[in-house]
């Protein structure tokens, strides 16, 4: 799936905006605990996909600068706009799956994974994006892309555009991938029972 000339549009578009690059936002950093159980599906993605899983060579955040939040919230748009939702039992017929949307479809996992793939493709360090698992507000479990920056971790979600602190999306959160190393996981705030699968 080809990005570049998209991210481009949306790039200016994004800069277009008022106040786009005035003031950068402010977030707040996750408190993280121990080491937690990894979600099937990503230990199945792994293996399908070793390439995508293997530990960082460095450990850091990015800078957030007006050019670094313009080409998140482009790819976090573009990505959004441009996949179909679809739940893993209707493309798959199985409960969980995580992959690339490479026909243009998926469900929350599969964006995210897509948004993680275009942003290290442009430049941004693996281990400050970081694939979380979450309770939505039902209850329900779900899955966004955590990217750790220098003014705090931001969200990038299938289910808005908009991009915020990770304690203001209403999202209870429950463990993601420990940045020093992709295929450890770790609980997120107090210990809360991680759903059964992942959704939407």
């Amino acid at each position: 799936m080809f990005l570049g000339a998209a991210v481009s549009v949306a790039a200016v578009a994004y800069a277009a905006t008022p106040g786009a690059a005035g003031n950068l936002p402010s977030a707040t950093f996750a408190p993280t605990g121990g080491a937690t159980s990894i979600p099937y599906g990503w230990v199945d993605f792994c293996r399908r996909n070793a390439g995508e899983c293997e530990a960082h060579d460095t450990v850091r955040d990015i800078r957030l600068t007006a050019k670094t939040l313009k080409t998140i919230a482009a790819v976090n748009k573009w990505v959004n706009g441009n996949i179909e939702p679809l739940s893993d039992m209707a493309h798959w017929g199985v409960v969980d799956h995580w992959d690339y949307p490479d026909d243009g479809k998926g469900d929350c996992e599969d964006y995210l994974l897509l948004k993680r793939k275009h942003l290290v493709e442009a430049g941004f360090p693996a281990s400050a994006l970081l694939v979380t698992v979450v309770k939505d507000k039902k209850g329900e479990g779900h899955a966004v892309l955590t990217v750790k920056t220098d003014r705090g971790e931001f969200i990038l979600d299938n289910m808005t555009d908009k991009i915020v602190s990770w304690d203001k999306t209403g999202y209870r959160f429950v463990k993601r991938q420990s940045q020093e190393a992709p295929n450890v996981w770790v609980t997120i705030g107090e210990p809360t029972e991680a759903p059964a699968y992942v959704s939407r």
